[in-house]
């Protein structure tokens, strides 16, 4: 858990354009797919975020975002449970909004190689499991 001394951290990427205060709201398509999910993603991880960042739909630049959940979260059970238990990846679901803390404005994404490789590999699959 957080403590004034070790606060956690998490983020978000993307592509849309947020500003601090903005909320992440769940109930709208995802970065993935054009399925509206009852969930917000998010991670305490900036990999998971830049992969979110990097593979997210769209034209705009990647952009990750730190966030703060509204309401309670859980472990992502699509990445937990079906690849990698214990959750390395410390990433997280919510049916409550996110808020924008802050952009981060440097961060080191993927390689294109690895990228295209990670595209390739959830080509046709749907991401996401409500």
């Amino acid at each position: 858990m957080s403590s004034p001394a070790n606060p956690r951290r998490f983020y978000h990427g993307t592509r849309a354009d947020l500003r601090p205060g903005d909320l992440i709201q769940p109930g709208h398509s995802s970065n993935y797919t054009e399925r509206k999910s009852p969930w917000v993603y998010f991670s305490e991880t900036l990999n998971a975020a830049a992969w979110g960042a990097e593979l997210a739909k769209g034209d705009g630049p990647g952009r990750i975002y730190e966030v703060e959940p509204t309401g309670p979260f859980m472990d992502d059970p699509n990445l937990t449970d079906k690849r990698f238990p214990g959750n390395p990846t410390r990433s997280y679901r919510s049916l409550e909004p996110l808020r924008v803390v802050a952009e981060l404005l440097s961060w080191e994404g993927h390689s294109p190689e690895e990228i295209q490789t990670m595209k390739d590999g959830i080509a046709g699959l749907e991401p996401i499991d409500d």
